[in-house]
């Protein structure tokens, strides 16, 4: 059986008792970086073998892990932070267990776009979730069907590149389109900046952005 179990997007106290009382039952964790999820799992006197599964090998390992599952070996399959599968790697093995009459099981937990969906004064009723705009190929041809999308939009996004997705999201959506800027959710600087396109970017780009980032923006 495989379980995909979300851990704490900062503070760690936002993980459910279910979870710890998953991660302490099954033989083997498959997490993003070990020693991330080694700070988690000592604080919680959690004591599991870790294996890394990420997007740089999870292609190379998920026949491999399918074959352990099948011969009976229960896993947990965490994240850095957030929910497996949430703009971080699950689908493939999802998708290889369902393929195989394997149990998978989701736990609810924490997901970073939900709270600053909820928080940024946006309506909730009606989104999309974006993820990671494009870099490159097709980035401007998703820019220009957002601006016409109806609902909520929802991004994620690095620090470095923060201020130029809100300024093009200005071009292309308009300047005055009403957004919100959730950075290090939960964590001791959390910080929440709601304004326009045009406003929020000019508020960024007068400091140092540092932290995982959810944009919200207002749909059309």
């Amino acid at each position: 059986m495989l379980y995909l179990v979300p851990t704490p997007l900062g503070n760690l106290k936002d993980i459910t008792l279910r979870s710890l009382e998953v991660l302490q039952q099954v033989d083997l964790i498959l997490c993003e970086d070990t020693r991330t999820s080694s700070k988690l799992l000592n604080h919680y006197k959690i004591e599991k073998p870790l294996t890394p599964y990420h997007q740089h090998n999870e292609h190379k390992v998920v026949a491999h892990l399918a074959d352990q599952l099948q011969a009976g070996k229960t896993m947990a399959l965490i994240t850095d932070a957030g929910t497996p599968g949430i703009s971080d790697p699950a689908f493939l093995l999802v998708r290889e267990c369902i393929k195989h009459n394997i149990r998978v099981e989701c736990l609810p937990g924490a997901a970073a776009f939900v709270p600053a969906l909820v928080n940024s004064g946006i309506p909730a009723n009606r989104f999309v979730f974006e993820g990671f705009l494009p870099l490159k190929k097709g980035r401007q041809t998703l820019l220009k069907k957002l601006a016409v999308e109806e609902r909520t939009i929802i991004f994620y996004e690095s620090p470095m590149r923060l201020v130029k997705t809100l300024e093009e999201l200005a071009t292309y959506l308009g300047a005055d389109r009403i957004c919100s800027v959730s950075r290090e959710l939960t964590k001791l600087f959390e910080e929440n900046k709601r304004g326009t396109l045009e406003e929020v970017a000019g508020y960024f780009k007068a400091k140092t952005v540092k932290g995982e980032i959810v944009v919200v923006v207002a749909g059309c």
